[in-house]
């Protein structure tokens, strides 16, 4: 609704607004048919108490809040990840309305652009808080599981990370109108398809914890979108003819393009391992399950080649790249990859995606660096500003541009940091107070077990005292909270976190056999890193959708040399940084 209202106060398109408002006023009718007629959230649910009684008390107070969910960052990755899945509609609604009206010209690009990048923004915080919120609740040591609801909200940020990277093209040289189209369509499909399986039900997953039987209902939409997608394309196809074509396989169209195609091969295939036990289900009758290992095995690979591409784009020119501004701009980067894969190596490092994580890592930082450096130099040299100033200015004359080099940089964070993952350790024992456990550099002591008791809740409290090299360093408190109302018990783990390493514990709960606590220890190295990336990712998308501030140059002396006959100093001057400030908008 916020959406919708604020797209009607800002709408300035007469001729594309009846469209979007018939479009955006049908995805509206569907929520508010479900919410006021088929699943009111607003229904009076009657529970059971203890032994299957109805206890006046339970009808009173109710059951409670599942435990998993008492957690502060809750109250905001749910809004927030909605926030992303609906804020697509509207470059849903403009995309279709274009299509439908045969609007002229790229307008309608620059507006779903913007949008796009707000609900991304979203999307992209929805899905960190969502994976802090595994980590820090769930006590199972990860962050991501490969969970159908977890792919569910990666798929549509992943089609939505493409076409804010095509949009590009068909501004630049009118190119992949049909593709950037069905990219917009595609991602509003699967926001639809990601909610139909979290209400629905078809698959498990820990975080459906709104199942419902109004599958169906979403079911039907899908066909009736998917539907209107396809007449509205059929019809009006010879509107999206390209005005260009590739004219090279080295220019920064083609890294646009193979960026597209490798975000489409990790959504496909992050969809048949989310639908293969659907599928084998229904096709077999016996429900086989993929995990982990399917999807890290396909994406790790995709993910690499995307880290490459992140780096190689903006070493390109736009239609053709020279051989020899090939070598000169891919030198330095090239150089820094490397050295730190050495470095790597030499200091034992043997895992192969790791290396080539950390090559490719460094190259991308190098190349944002080396854009930020050049473009600086120039800005320094006209004004005589400091190399600070001028790269406060430079970023903020091509916000969306420099922003998009701070959202890649926070994107090399978030790669360094799942690239520990290799690396963790975890030990679990069965413990009573004095008892010692060692894991990694650390020795854990459990002195004692305390309660806590609270009005929601009854707890145990574990302490540990934990060493390192001799020296106590620590001392952890994982709890085992037991929730009455709705006889369900969570943890609350406890977690000493350095850039380097995580050391994260868990008081399990205790041995169905000795009736002895169960303390899990797991020792995660660089997820810190996960954490900076997704703020960095988040302040540059932010950056990116500023407005660009108006070039004010004051001009420094210009040696006589360099000066043109005829032609005054700073003039001189004022067109050399023109031409600068030409070429940082393309």
């Amino acid at each position: 609704m916020f959406f919708s209202a604020l797209f009607a106060y800002r709408g300035k398109h007469p001729e594309l607004m009846p469209y979007v408002g018939v479009v955006v006023a049908g995805v509206q009718l569907f929520f508010l048919t479900l919410n006021n007629f088929v699943a009111s959230p607003f229904k009076v649910v009657a529970a059971a108490g203890p032994g299957g009684v109805l206890h006046l008390a339970t009808l009173a107070d109710g059951r409670g809040l599942n435990p998993l969910l008492q957690y502060p960052e809750m109250v905001i990755h749910p809004p927030v990840l909605y926030s992303g899945y609906t804020g697509f509609t509207i470059p849903f609604a403009f995309a279709l309305a274009a299509l439908l009206g045969r609007y002229p010209g790229e307008k309608w690009i620059h507006l779903t652009r913007r949008w796009t990048m707000i609900a991304w923004c979203f999307q992209s915080a929805g899905i960190l808080l969502g994976a802090h919120w595994a980590y820090a609740v769930l006590g199972w040591g990860g962050y991501w599981g490969w969970d159908p609801v977890e792919n569910a909200s990666l798929m549509p940020w992943l089609t939505g990370t493409a076409f804010l990277h095509s949009v590009m093209m068909q501004e630049k040289r009118g190119m992949m109108r049909v593709w950037n189209v069905w990219l917009v369509f595609t991602t509003f499909l699967l926001v639809i398809f990601g909610t139909f399986l979290t209400r629905s039900g078809v698959v498990s997953s820990v975080h459906a914890f709104a199942q419902s039987s109004i599958g169906r209902w979403f079911v039907g939409f899908l066909i009736i979108a998917i539907a209107v997608c396809l007449a509205a394309f059929f019809k009006n196809r010879d509107y999206l003819h390209s005005d260009n074509h590739l004219d090279s396989m080295l220019s920064r169209e083609s890294s646009f393009l193979f960026n597209n195609l490798i975000l489409l091969v990790a959504c496909i295939a992050v969809l048949s391992g989310t639908l293969f036990p659907v599928l084998s289900e229904a096709i077999q009758g016996t429900k086989i399950s993929v995990g982990p290992p399917f999807f890290n095995r396909v994406n790790i690979p995709i993910a690499m080649f995307l880290l490459f591409l992140t780096g190689v784009g903006p070493l390109l020119a736009w239609r053709k790249t020279s051989l020899e501004s090939l070598r000169r701009n891919f030198g330095w980067p090239a150089l820094g990859g490397l050295i730190v894969a050495v470095v790597a190596v030499a200091l034992g490092l043997r895992e192969f995606y790791v290396a080539l994580c950390l090559l490719l890592s460094g190259f991308v930082v190098m190349t944002i660096g080396s854009e930020f450096f050049r473009g600086a130099r120039v800005i320094a040299a006209r004004t005589g500003a400091n190399l600070i100033s001028s790269v406060g200015q430079l970023t903020m004359r091509n916000t969306r541009r420099y922003g998009g080099y701070v959202i890649h940089f926070g994107m090399v964070l978030i790669f360094i940091g799942i690239s520990g993952t290799a690396f963790n350790q975890d030990k679990q024992m069965e413990m009573s107070p004095g008892s010692v456990m060692s894991l990694g550099p650390y020795t854990l002591h459990l002195q004692n077990f305390d309660s806590d008791p609270q009005p929601n809740y009854s707890a145990e409290r574990a302490t540990i005292d934990v060493d390192r090299g001799g020296r106590s360093v620590m001392m952890l408190y994982p709890t085992r909270r037991f929730y009455p109302s709705n006889q369900e018990s969570g943890t609350m783990v406890a977690i000493s976190s350095t850039l380097r390493e995580d050391l994260y514990v868990v008081y399990a709960g205790r041995s169905p056999d000795t009736n002895l606590p169960v303390i899990h220890a797991y020792l995660n190295p660089l997820v810190k890193w996960i954490w900076f990336g997704g703020v960095i990712v988040v302040m540059g998308t932010i950056l990116a959708l500023l407005p660009n501030r108006q070039a004010v140059l004051v001009i420094s002396a210009v040696s006589e040399s360099a000066a043109i006959p005829g032609t005054p100093q700073p003039a001189r001057a004022i067109i050399s940084a023109r031409s600068q400030i030409q070429r940082d908008n393309d």
